[in-house]
């Protein structure tokens, strides 16, 4: 079932990328606090998500935060030493966090996988971003099989 607008995030244990090196976090303790924009893409180093998508958070931050949004959390089913080197290759710096969901557990949790497969590529995040306040989600933006629409920085920044 997929998570709905109301649904409190549920808590998973995941990877997140660090300087340091990886990190193992629970998502309801990274993303019960505060008001969190985390956005999903389908893969590190990929096409759109390093032209377009993470591009846009880490340009659009300080607006982000002039909102009020405490976090800004780019999601992947990749491992944490990818999201850290895409991170860095990004310029990510301290304005986007990059949570590494090397099983998918996170994703299939939020009901937002898809098959990847004819590209290579297995079971990923669906593109979707999510405005969440104290762990209850606010707003849900999903996208259809190949678009980068609802998901990017610009839409999220419109709901808030």
């Amino acid at each position: 079932m997929t998570i709905s607008i109301g649904d409190t995030i549920p808590n998973v244990k995941v990877m997140m990328a660090t300087a340091a090196g990886p990190e193992q976090a629970d998502t309801g303790d990274l993303l019960g606090q505060g008001k969190i924009a985390l956005f999903s893409l389908p893969g590190a180093f990929t096409p759109t998500c390093s032209a377009k998508h993470l591009p846009g958070f880490i340009q659009k931050a300080d607006e982000f935060k002039s909102k009020g949004v405490n976090k800004i959390i780019c999601m992947s089913v990749n491992d944490a030493f990818v999201m850290q080197a895409w991170a860095e290759n990004q310029g990510a710096g301290d304005k986007v966090a990059m949570l590494a969901d090397g099983n998918g557990d996170f994703a299939r949790a939020l009901g937002l996988t898809m098959d990847g497969k004819g590209f290579g590529m297995g079971e990923r995040a669906q593109r979707f971003s999510v405005v969440l306040e104290d762990g209850v989600v606010k707003h849900l933006n999903i996208e259809e099989p190949g678009a980068f629409d609802v998901s990017s920085a610009e839409h999220m920044l419109g709901q808030l």
